[in-house]
């Protein structure tokens, strides 16, 4: 599993690789694997209210909900969410303009994957289909080291930016 990245042949030949970098103001659009962990109905508050409220319910539900692997791209069209084993879904689109706010837990708490071993989590918050007020946060864990959840984030604000 890996992070790719694409972005315009004019960027920079210099900068090293690595998924911080590519992160430049030309890049069209980025995917990686992530685990999706859950979604929760806020009604309607958004920021990081909203991803520390999602995050302590699900960290509260017993059993816990299991984290699924799923194909995480970003592009100017939105987020799109693709679960290949079709554990949950089978696919997701949020449109760039029903997402609201995107970043890791204000309270910087854990996940602990399946074989062990904890991961940063992070969340975005989008409109709920058809609706102008409420929303929902969309929950995840970084998969891989080379995956940071933080430069996920970055990338989703930069488009959001847009």
């Amino acid at each position: 599993m890996f992070l790719t990245i694409h972005y315009c042949p004019n960027a920079a030949d210099n900068v090293p690789p690595s998924p911080c970098t590519y992160l430049l103001p030309c890049c069209s659009f980025t995917a990686c694997n992530v685990l999706f962990i859950n979604s929760v109905d806020m009604e309607s508050l958004t920021g990081p209210q909203a991803i520390a409220k999602a995050i302590s319910q699900t960290l509260t539900t017993n059993p816990l909900p299991d984290a699924t692997t799923v194909h995480f791209k970003v592009s100017m069209q939105g987020i799109t969410l693709t679960d290949s084993q079709r554990k949950i879904f089978f696919r997701r689109h949020y449109p760039l303009n029903t997402v609201t706010f995107c970043d890791l837990d204000p309270q910087d708490r854990k996940w602990v994957k399946e074989g062990g071993g904890s991961v940063k989590l992070f969340g975005f918050v989008a409109r709920k289909q058809g609706s102008t007020t409420d929303n929902v946060s969309h929950l995840f864990a970084e998969l891989e080291p080379d995956q940071p959840a933080s430069a996920i984030v970055s990338f989703v604000s930069k488009m959001m930016k847009r």
